[in-house]
């Protein structure tokens, strides 16, 4: 009989955020799949807990799955747990749940906490629903894209970020979405140096281009206004189809672009950079 694969939550920051299960499950399972296991290590020795630990990360791929998935498979039992909060949120042990569904190992969860709610609960921006974008896509056009998608989206909307990329970031978004849309910086959230920062995202690129962002943020932004923009505004791929059809018909790309973009709401610079 297969043993069963533990989703583990661990604190987010403050070691003291940890339930009486999750150090019961630490503790009596035969190993444990971490992000990182010099961080875990340190979790677990402040428990003097001895459970081995074995490296899963983004980078252990499909082998390093089935690795885990063969000791489940013998009877052994197992938890994962991330450096930092749920497993599986914006984390590589995604894949491995999904193998242990498919190979019918069971697996179970032992809730904590997650970055993602505890930013939306103190926030203060609406709460009631929302959308949750992880870390946004690193090369230029994926990002536009997922910004473009986003752009009417009347939810509010949580994103990641680390420090070094958040003057980028605020940049995009203040193109995008305006400078003037509301957001909330939760900073080091439940460490000694939490900040809740509340501004607009015009005012926070002057301040993080002048003060250097330290940490790592959740950036929880308040939803498009109700009619502002159109549900179904146009995406930056119909936006150059668009202009690929009045270059068709004998406009200039330039002059093609600038009108696609008057009749989409996308910027004209990202649809000539994108045909």
């Amino acid at each position: 009989m297969s043993g069963t694969l533990y989703i583990i939550g661990t604190p987010i920051g403050n070691l003291e955020d940890i339930t009486l299960r999750q150090l019961r499950m630490l503790e009596e399972v035969d190993f444990i799949a971490a992000e990182d296991t010099r961080v875990t290590r340190k979790l677990l020795s402040h428990y003097n807990i001895k459970t081995p630990t074995v490296s899963f990360h983004e980078h252990s791929g499909a082998v390093g799955a089935q690795k885990i998935a063969a000791r489940l498979l013998e009877g052994e039992s197992g938890g994962i747990v991330t450096d930092a909060g749920m497993p599986c949120i914006s984390d590589p042990g995604e894949p491995l749940i999904q193998l242990c569904y498919e190979m019918g190992i069971p697996v179970t969860v032992v809730p904590g906490p997650s970055a993602v709610i505890t930013a939306l609960a103190v926030a203060g921006q609406p709460s009631a629903q929302f959308v949750f974008e992880g870390f946004l896509p690193v090369p230029k056009k994926e990002r536009q894209q997922r910004l473009s998608r986003i752009r009417g989206e009347t939810r509010t909307i949580i994103l990641y970020e680390a420090p070094h990329k958040l003057v980028r970031t605020l940049t995009d978004l203040c193109e995008i979405l305006g400078e003037g849309r509301e957001i909330s910086f939760c900073r080091e959230l439940t460490k000694l140096h939490e900040e809740v920062y509340r501004t607009t995202l015009g005012e926070a690129l002057r301040h993080y281009e002048v003060h250097a962002p330290r940490g790592e943020f959740v950036l929880v932004i308040a939803g498009a206004p109700e009619g502002e923009v159109q549900a179904d505004a146009p995406t930056l791929e119909e936006a150059i189809a668009l202009a690929q059809r009045y270059t068709a018909e004998g406009l200039k790309k330039r002059e093609a672009c600038k009108k696609a973009a008057a009749e989409t709401g996308q910027r004209s610079n990202e649809i000539y950079n994108n045909m």
